[in-house]
């Protein structure tokens, strides 16, 4: 794609909005994390790059950005709004530098970019999120914004574009240059998502789990960085106002070839051989493949009905967590366990369920702790308040970690979510500028059928739409719930007197709110490790091996 723009004499640029970590078995299942995936993020050529929550959870993914990937991209990783405790010495500094700015090769754009991370606050201790309302009002960022020689002002975030962050960097530069072009790279909510802030700024977020490449096309900026008889500039370029449009592009090979004109002989470079190469190395060396059982059926997140028997959170909630959540010192005491859908990332398809299934559908480190004989009347209210997300007790609307994070767009107000979901890759059909309304020869598949700021038309590939259905922030098991015999012989559960209360960890902040909002005393210091050194990963991974024992 560089060649071709290249040859066409524009720029391409490639942005990167954080959350490179988590969710997969070639950083997940490695000692230590991201052993591998590091040297292969090293191979990318990446403009601009910044921050996502994901690396922030743990001291020592932190501390791998820190030393590992920021040297690696050099003064491409931005991070306007991020500092960290150096290793070393002890210092606070900046994890990156705060800004750049650099002309583009071949049309001479002047840029000034930024990368931020939105007011993120369940970061480990050893780094610091600075508010964005306290960042823009700092020296640096002011004069950095008042540099009159900018042809386009780049903001790559980990941040929802209809966000009270960026719509303050909006302003703040609109204060100070009122007509400069903007172009704000959004992240974090998992969408396919565009946003018009005035006719020269828009914004683009690219979906979730490199399913899609976002492109955000400008035409017609300025570019102060040459002299006119520098810049070969196609005929579409000399509008006076610049134009903005964009694609969501599926990230596949269909669509690659589609885009370069290539095809399968001609595609493959030496260089992207050996990356693939370094990629088969790494899964080989972590038996990524290695297959703990079969499944029998497709269980979906977001594409079946909550409580249906196609439903992910059913086989975890009724045959998975039943069996499982127990403590060898409390298993005759009956437990209430609540869990975050958020903690579920994927979907299960029908056949082989690898390790690198296991990481995909639940990739987070985090253990069970419990609070022991919780009056049950108290218990079985958490799931109504935690799902409502009383105000009071989530003012932000970042601050739900329960959260699916698929679904944050749901509660926050940016586009409708039935058009966000993406089931696996499959063989799609490219779409062409001529394409668009032509009747197709083959069936489409399910995919993408996104609707957003733009209209209808951001879409690259032509799908059938998927039909989605919201899930709660929270689902529960009960376990060990005594029974009441009925005349017919068949017997329900009744209700205990008390429970011990077991949730996983991640969220215990929440728990604990919930039971404050209820008018309990309960504290840090009532709670205790439950299923000690178990994390989730293992227990749907162990209980598969132990019940879908066949081959596929």
């Amino acid at each position: 794609m560089r060649e071709k723009a290249d040859s066409e004499g524009v720029d391409l640029l490639l942005v990167d909005t954080g959350d490179r970590i988590e969710g997969n078995g070639l950083y997940d299942a490695s000692d230590p994390k991201g052993k591998y995936t590091q040297e292969i993020f090293r191979e990318q050529d990446i403009d601009v790059i910044c921050v996502g929550n994901h690396e922030l959870y743990k001291k020592s993914s932190s501390e791998n950005e820190y030393l590992s990937t920021v040297p690696n991209f050099k003064d491409n990783y931005l991070a306007s709004n991020l500092d960290i405790l150096d290793p070393e010495s002890g210092d606070r500094v900046p994890l990156a530098p705060r800004f750049k700015k650099f002309t583009t090769k071949k049309q001479g754009v002047r840029i000034v970019a930024f990368g931020f991370l939105f007011d993120f606050t369940g970061n480990a201790n050893n780094t610091f999120v600075e508010k964005v309302e306290k960042t823009i009002r700092q020296k640096w960022f002011l004069e950095a914004i008042h540099d009159r020689d900018v042809d386009l002002f780049l903001v790559a975030g980990h941040v929802l574009l209809d966000s009270p962050e960026y719509n303050a960097i909006y302003k703040t530069i609109r204060e100070t240059q009122w007509d400069t072009p903007i172009q704000f790279f959004g992240g974090h909510t998992h969408v396919r998502d565009y946003f018009k802030y005035d006719n020269k700024a828009y914004g683009l977020e690219s979906g979730r789990y490199m399913e899609t490449i976002g492109f955000m096309s400008i035409t017609g900026l300025s570019t102060g960085g040459k002299s006119q008889s520098q810049v070969v500039r196609p005929a579409d370029m000399l509008a006076a106002a610049p134009k903005f449009s964009r694609r969501y592009i599926d990230n596949n090979l269909y669509s690659f070839h589609h885009h370069t004109s290539l095809n399968s002989s001609t595609f493959s470079t030496p260089h992207g051989r050996n990356v693939s190469a370094m990629i088969a190395s790494a899964r080989k060396a972590l038996n990524l493949d290695h297959n703990f059982g079969c499944a029998p059926t497709d269980l979906w997140t977001n594409r079946a009905p909550f409580h249906s028997e196609n439903s992910i959170f059913t086989w975890l909630r009724e045959q998975v967590f039943p069996s499982t959540i127990s403590d060898p010192a409390r298993e005759n005491h009956p437990r209430l366990a609540i869990f975050n859908t958020g903690a579920i990332r994927f979907d299960v398809f029908k056949g082989p369920f690898t390790i690198d299934t296991t990481y995909s559908v639940s990739p987070f480190t985090s253990g069970f702790r419990y609070i022991k004989d919780v009056p049950y009347t108290t218990a079985k209210q958490l799931i109504t308040i935690l799902n409502q997300e009383v105000p009071q007790l989530f003012d932000s609307p970042y601050d739900l970690a329960a959260r699916a994070p698929e679904l944050n767009e749901a509660h926050v107000g940016t586009s409708d979510a039935a058009h966000k979901y993406s089931p696996r890759a499959v063989k799609q059909v490219p779409l062409s500028p001529l394409s668009s309304n032509s009747q197709h020869e083959q069936p489409l598949t399910p995919g993408y059928t996104t609707i957003d700021a733009g209209g209808n038309d951001g879409d690259d590939t032509i799908h059938a739409p998927i039909r989605f259905y919201r899930v709660p922030n929270i689902f529960e098991t009960r376990v060990g719930f005594p029974s009441t015999s009925s005349s017919s012989s068949s017997s329900s559960p009744a209700e205990p007197e008390t429970v011990d209360l077991v949730y996983v960890d991640f969220i215990q902040r929440y728990v604990l709110l919930a039971l404050e909002f209820l008018g309990t005393g309960y504290n840090e210091g009532d709670t205790d490790v439950y299923m000690e050194g178990k994390t989730m990963t293992e227990v749907i991974s162990g209980w598969v091996e132990e019940n879908w024992k066949d081959d596929c």
